[in-house]
């Protein structure tokens, strides 16, 4: 089971991107499309205290924000260790 969760919709440029780096680090993922999935929105907002812009990021089913909080993670090294 994937343990990275990204809340995304179908029109989302930074949401496509998000899912193309973690394909290229080999990195699962399962997607909950907000935008066809009424139960998914109200999860994102209950985990990420009413984020209302996507991409929002869970790792083990805990907030850890957007693409660019992703990728500062990646960059430091710390994902890496999430991961683990």
């Amino acid at each position: 089971m994937a343990r990275i969760k990204i809340y995304s919709t179908g029109r989302c440029p930074i949401c496509d991107k998000t899912k193309g780096l973690l394909n290229k680090w080999k990195i699962e993922y399962h997607e909950v499309r907000v935008d066809m999935d009424q139960a998914g929105l109200m999860e994102m907002a209950r985990l990420t205290n009413g984020a209302r812009t996507v991409p929002q990021i869970a790792i083990d089913e805990k907030w850890i924000g957007s693409f660019s909080d992703l990728t500062e993670l990646h960059m430091d090294g710390d994902l890496d260790h999430l991961m683990e």
